[in-house]
C-alpha cells in the first residue's frame, strides 16, 4: 500500500503523523499521511492523504461519507483537480463530504487516493498547487521531513 507524501511540501507545512488500517491476516489495506500548515484565510489547516483498497472505507470516514467509497456520480465529467503521482498527472474529483472540509478522490496504482483538507477553503491547495506525491516506500529517496505536533485528525492509537 503506498504511503503518499506531497513533496516538496507546500510552504509552511509539516508532517503531523502516519496511520494504517489492516490486520495481521490481510496486512495493511490503507495508509494515511497527515500534514498541518497555514490555512488560506486564517489559523491552522490539516490535510490527510489516504491510499486504500476499494471497500476499506478509511478515506470515506475522513471525508464524512456514509459508505466505503466516493459514491454514485464519482468521476462523472472532467476532473476538478490534478496532482502528480510519480510525475504523471492524476485526476481527482470533488466529493460531497462534511461541510467543514474539502474532499477530493481519485485512483492511483489501483487504489483509492483521497485528499481531505480542513477547513474547506484549504481545498484550493489541492486544486491549484498541483501537488506532487511521492511514495515513502521507495528506497531511492532521501528526505529530511519536517515534523510538527501529532495531528488531531488521526486516532490516538495510530
Amino acid at each position: 500500500m503506498p504511503v503518499w507524501l506531497p513533496w516538496p511540501l507546500p510552504s509552511g507545512w509539516l508532517v503531523t503523523g502516519f496511520a494504517e488500517a489492516g490486520d495481521q491476516r490481510s496486512g495493511t489495506r490503507a495508509s494515511v499521511t497527515a500534514l498541518g500548515g497555514p490555512s488560506v484565510t486564517h489559523g491552522p489547516a490539516d490535510l490527510v492523504i489516504v491510499a486504500e483498497e476499494p471497500g476499506v472505507g478509511l478515506g470515506a470516514g475522513f471525508a464524512g461519507l456514509p459508505g466505503p467509497d466516493p459514491g454514485e456520480g464519482f468521476g462523472d465529467g472532467p476532473p476538478h483537480a490534478k496532482i502528480d503521482v510519480f510525475g504523471h498527472p492524476t485526476s481527482l474529483w470533488c466529493v460531497d463530504g462534511g461541510a467543514d472540509r474539502a474532499v477530493y478522490a481519485g485512483e492511483a496504482l489501483g487504489n483509492w487516493l483521497w485528499a481531505i483538507a480542513w477547513p474547506a477553503e484549504t481545498g484550493c491547495l489541492i486544486a491549484l498547487d498541483r501537488l506532487s506525491l511521492r511514495d515513502l516506500r521507495d528506497n531511492d529517496q532521501d528526505f529530511d521531513l519536517p515534523y510538527g505536533a501529532f495531528s488531531p485528525r488521526l486516532p490516538d492509537d495510530a
